[in-house]
C-alpha cells in the first residue's frame, strides 16, 4: 500500500510538536495519547492494526497488535482521518518526552528503519509497524533496551521522538560506533548491531556506563539521542527525597 502524502510543520526548538495537514480523505496513524489538538472535520478511531494492509483480517491485526504490546506500546493505534470536504485540516502531535521530533522520509531511506520501542510517534497511513527480533541473542539479552525493536516500513513520512538532541550519523562500510544502548533512536537495516563489554571489570562495575555498550557497524545511517528518557528518569529518582516527613495538615487528613 502506498502511503498517504501529508504536509507538516514542526513547532518549537525543544519539547516540540508536529502539525500534520490533511487533505480530505487523508489519514495519519499515531501512538495512543500522542494527539495534542486538532481542527474540525477530523475523525479519530482506535484500531488494532496500522492500516497498511487493506485486506488484513481481524486475526492478523490482533497478532500484530500483540507484538506491539510485547514492545511496551499500546494494543491499539489511533487513526486520524479528514472526513470533511474541500478544506485542509490540521492535527498536532506532541512528544511524550523532553527532546526533539525528527521527520524521516522513508522513501529516501529505502523504505525500512529499525527503531527503539518508544521512538515512534506518528506516520502517514500506509506505514507498517512490525516487531523485529535481534538476530544475536547476546545483543538482545544484554543490550539494555530489550530483545525486540520496531520495524517501520513504508514510502511516506514518519515522525520519531527522542530525548535531548538528535544526531544523525552516516557510517561508512566497516566503520564502528560504540553507543550507550539507551542513546540509539533508530538505524537502517544494513547496519550491524551487537554488544561488547564496557571495558575491564573495574570499568564495568564503577565506570557508570553500564556493563555493555552497543556496537553499530556500517554501512548505514544511525539516529542517536543525547538524553534517553530512562536516564532522565533515573536522575530524577536519585534526586528525589527518600524519607520526607508529611506536614501537619497531611498527617491530620
Amino acid at each position: 500500500m502506498q502511503c498517504h502524502e501529508v504536509d507538516y510543520k514542526i513547532h518549537g526548538n525543544d519539547l516540540q510538536a508536529v502539525e500534520i495537514e490533511l487533505d480530505p480523505g487523508e489519514s495519519i496513524i499515531a501512538e495512543a495519547g500522542a494527539m495534542s489538538w486538532m481542527e474540525d472535520d477530523i475523525d479519530f478511531e482506535a484500531k488494532l492494526g496500522d492500516g497498511s494492509n487493506a485486506n488484513e483480517g481481524m486475526l492478523s491485526s490482533l497478532f500484530g497488535s500483540i507484538g506491539r504490546v510485547i514492545t511496551g506500546e499500546s494494543l491499539f493505534m489511533t487513526h486520524f482521518t479528514h472526513k470533511g470536504d474541500n478544506l485542509k485540516r490540521k492535527v498536532t502531535f506532541s512528544s511524550a518526552i523532553p527532546g526533539k521530533i525528527m521527520d524521516v522520509d522513508m522513501a529516501s531511506l529505502g523504505g525500512e528503519l529499525l527503531c527503539q520501542k518508544d521512538s515512534f510517534l506518528c506516520a502517514a497511513k500506509g506505514t507498517s509497524l512490525q516487531i523485529a527480533f535481534q538476530k544475536k541473542l547476546g545483543a538482545g539479552f544484554f543490550g539494555g533496551e530489550g530483545f525486540i525493536l520496531q520495524k517501520v516500513k513504508g514510502d511516506g513520512m514518519v515522525f520519531l521522538q527522542a530525548g535531548g538532541t538528535q544526531v544523525t550519523k552516516q557510517l561508512k562500510d566497516g566503520e564502528k560506533l560504540r553507543v550507550d544502548t539507551g542513546c540509539i533512536t533508530a538505524f537502517t537495516p544494513e547496519v550491524s548491531y551487537d554488544i561488547e563489554r564496557a571495558g575491564g571489570l573495574k570499568s564495568m562495575i564503577f565506570g557508570g556506563e553500564g556493563l555493555f555498550l552497543a556496537t553499530l557497524t556500517g554501512p548505514g545511517m544511525v539516529i542517536l539521542q543525547s538524553l534517553p528518557f530512562s536516564k532522565l528518569a533515573d536522575r530524577v529518582f536519585q534526586s528525589a527525597p527518600k524519607n520526607s516527613t508529611p506536614s501537619g495538615d497531611e498527617q491530620g487528613q
